[in-house]
């Protein structure tokens, strides 16, 4: 496992931006975002697997949203934030490589403490 510490999040505006950022404690093989509405399930936003770069998105946030970063970092650019985004975002990695797909939050053994993400109307 690493250690992961978030930044970022806040109060914004509907329609407006946020950037959310992760440091990882050691190197990754993946990386995501989930967040958890109240009430809800946590659920996938976007990941990344480094060996290659290649990205995954939730449908509800796709072209909207961002993922970026290298081995260690992660970020998450959100624009054209909506009311419906609110919601407490976690950082997650994975250390080992897996052929499974990275979207699944059972693939990620380490998480970090979540960012509050709020817009408003």
């Amino acid at each position: 496992q690493v250690q992961l510490v978030e930044s970022g999040g806040g109060l914004v505006q509907a329609g407006g931006s946020l950037r959310l950022s992760c440091a990882a404690s050691g190197r990754t093989f993946a990386m995501a975002w989930f967040r958890q509405a109240p009430g809800k399930e946590r659920e996938f936003v976007a990941a990344i697997r480094w060996n290659g770069g290649t990205t995954y998105y939730a449908d509800s946030v796709r072209g909207r949203f961002t993922i970026s970063g290298d081995k260690n970092t992660l970020h998450l650019q959100m624009n054209s934030l909506k009311p419906d985004d609110t919601a407490i975002y976690y950082c997650a990695a994975r250390r080992n490589p897996v052929l499974l797909p990275i979207t699944s939050k059972t693939i990620f053994d380490s998480w970090g403490q979540g960012a509050q993400v709020t817009v408003v109307s």
